[in-house]
Order: C-alpha cells, then sequence, then structure tokens
C-alpha cells in the first residue's frame, strides 16, 4: 500500500475502527461479551426502555441482528423486555441487577483499550480530536441531507 492511501484521513480513521474494535473484542473476551452487546449494555444503561429498533442504531446492527442479540442477552439474564404500555407491539429493554454488574466489569476493560489508545496524547490534544471526529462527522451527515 503506498504513502497516498495510508496517509488519507479516511483511511487513518477506518484503520483506527478496526484496530480499535478488535482490541474491544478482545478486552471483552473473557466477560463472553461481544463489542456490540456491550453497546447494547451501555445504551440501556444511558436509557432504559429502548426498542429493538432503537438499540439497533445505537449500535450500529440491522433490527434482525439486534433481535438475536437482545436474544442472548435475554437468555443469559442480563437484560429484561417487556411490552410498552401504550404500543403492544413493541417491546422494551432494559438492564438487571446482572447486567450492571457486567456492564462495570465490561466498561473498565473498554476505558483500559482507550486509555491505551489515547495514551501519546495530551488532555487536550484528546479534546481536540474528540471535537474533530464530532464535526467530521456533522459534515457529512450535513452533506447527505
Amino acid at each position: 500500500m503506498g504513502q497516498a492511501t495510508t496517509s488519507r484521513v479516511g483511511y487513518l480513521i477506518k484503520r483506527a475502527q478496526t484496530v480499535l474494535h478488535d482490541a474491544m473484542t478482545e478486552a471483552l473476551h473473557s466477560l463472553d461479551l461481544t463489542v456490540t452487546q456491550f453497546a447494547v449494555l451501555t445504551a440501556l444503561d444511558d436509557e432504559p426502555g429502548l426498542s429493538n429498533a432503537d438499540l439497533a442504531r445505537r449500535a450500529f446492527v440491522t433490527p434482525q441482528s439486534m433481535h438475536a442479540v437482545l436474544q442472548e442477552l435475554e437468555r443469559r439474564q442480563l437484560v429484561v423486555r417487556r411490552t410498552h404500555p401504550q404500543h403492544q407491539r413493541v417491546l422494551q429493554a432494559a438492564l438487571t441487577e446482572a447486567g450492571r454488574r457486567t456492564l462495570r466489569s465490561a466498561a473498565k476493560a473498554i476505558n483500559a483499550v482507550e486509555e491505551q489508545m489515547l495514551c501519546n496524547l495530551s488532555a487536550p490534544s484528546r479534546s481536540k480530536l474528540a471535537s474533530s471526529l464530532a464535526s467530521c462527522i456533522e459534515s457529512l451527515v450535513e452533506g447527505a441531507v
């Protein structure tokens, strides 16, 4: 691969995402969690009662894939789903106490991965990176409209 490819910002973002995902997968392995399952637990901790469709959007998977993820989390008693009070066809998910405990352990593992990724950046550089990435995302979202 040539210098022109490996110095492109889009390539570097994708490479960072791939390496980060691999490191997160490894960190979650001992907890028997996938990155998607971690995303679901995190989303439900932030906002209990999310639907399958909401969770799918937050975890970047299809609703069909999310259904399987939620079934597995329910089987492991990390999540419960209940019928929405006004919309009988919608199931709302919430963490169980076991789900909260698992999430705390998983968050520690993921925080360590993120810290390793950012260890060579100062606090201002970390802030600038987050701001720059958010700006890139916003520019592309606005351009898609």
